[in-house]
């Protein structure tokens, strides 16, 4: 009976576990689809894609309704492409059209470039603090860093000191034109001002060289000095002795002589590349041999009103300034047609000669002077 049942138990137990690896081997094998199967997936594809829920179309979102002419004028897209038709004067006007215009004008620097303010300290005394508060607030918005004051006092510049005290890193060039200022005002307002870069003074006939002496700092590399009686050869002294790295110097002075030229050094012929010398009644040739002695990089030169320059100081000037693109000898009567030669002959990248009041643009040097 015993032997019967375990006899028994092997056998079921072996069927079971053929069955069961029968089974792993069906599972294992992928089933190629028939001839038949092929051709129905091809046409209507398989059976999973058909079984699957059909796609619900998106629904189209609805175009946006058209703006009105009172909202396209507000429009930013817009107003960013319709003021570029404008040049930084003509914006003054149109950010006083509405709010919405002035703060996209006052959001952005380039809509105000090369633009500078322009403050009559006459007309400043009369008005009140808080107008001028947001008037300053207005430059730093717009990220204009000029400022031209006329008709200053000492007591102007103090005040424009304690109302702007933003100033002193954000302007970058001041202009004093027709002050009553002293060498005290002009001391205060180059040490309040941290990043000036450009100072121009015109008219100011109450500053003296002394107050040159104390005030320029080295961070100057374009100045103009213009109409200041107490201007003379100490100044342009002054000038070359404490302003290294000057680029630009434009300078108009009755007494200024040949010798303010010789203050000039080697260390300013690297930095120093345009200058401008307006009725400087007192230079001469020996004035012409200073500049080209000690500024041979000159590439922008002005006699203009220097009345006792001739052809022999032309000649020198083509002889050793030959990277000059700019010669203005306006209302230098001794000076000839000989002069011309000189000019033709030696400054190969000469393109703007100012002659009076003519204003000629070369762009090729004659055919009688060029190398064979």
């Amino acid at each position: 009976m015993s032997s019967v049942s375990a006899q028994g138990v092997v056998e079921r137990a072996s069927a079971e576990l053929s069955r069961r690896i029968t089974g792993l081997g069906l599972r294992g094998r992928k089933r190629s689809p028939g001839v038949v199967e092929r051709v129905a997936n091809a046409l209507c594809g398989p059976a999973t894609a058909a079984a699957a829920a059909p796609r619900v179309p998106r629904r189209r979102r609805p175009s946006p309704r058209p703006l009105t002419w009172n909202q396209f004028v507000l429009e930013e897209r817009f107003l960013e492409k319709f003021f570029l038709y404008f040049n930084a004067n003509d914006r003054r006007s149109l950010a006083q059209v509405c709010t919405r215009w002035r703060d996209i004008l006052y959001s952005s620097p380039r809509w105000w470039s090369g633009l500078v303010a322009v403050l009559d300290c006459r007309e400043l005394r009369s008005t009140t603090g808080c107008c001028m508060q947001r008037f300053y607030n207005s430059l730093i918005r717009r990220g204009i860093r000029g400022v031209v004051l006329v008709s200053a006092s000492d007591d102007d510049i103090n005040e424009f000191i304690r109302q702007f005290p933003l100033s002193a890193h954000h302007v970058h060039a001041i202009g004093l034109k027709g002050c009553t200022i002293t060498d005290r005002g002009l001391e205060a307002i180059l040490d309040h001002l941290q990043v000036l870069f450009e100072l121009e003074l015109t008219g100011c006939n109450e500053i003296t060289e002394a107050g040159l002496w104390a005030c320029l700092t080295p961070r100057i590399v374009s100045l103009t000095l213009t109409d200041c009686i107490n201007i003379a050869d100490e100044a342009v002294g002054a000038v070359a002795q404490l302003l290294p790295s000057l680029y630009e110097f434009s300078l108009q002075a009755y007494h200024v002589t040949d010798a303010a030229l010789g203050y000039f050094s080697p260390k300013q012929s690297a930095s120093l590349s345009v200058l401008r010398l307006h009725s400087c009644w007192e230079l001469t040739n020996h004035g012409v041999v200073n500049i080209v002695h000690s500024l041979p990089n000159l590439t922008v030169l002005s006699l203009s009103g220097c009345s006792k320059v001739t052809d022999e100081g032309v000649e020198l000037l083509a002889e050793n300034l030959p990277r000059l693109r700019s010669l203005d000898l306006s209302w230098c009567p001794r000076v000839t047609d000989n002069a011309l030669e000189y000019i033709a002959c030696d400054l190969n990248h000469l393109e703007e000669l100012t002659l009076d009041r003519y204003d000629i643009k070369l762009t090729q040097r004659p055919p009688s002077c060029r190398p064979y």
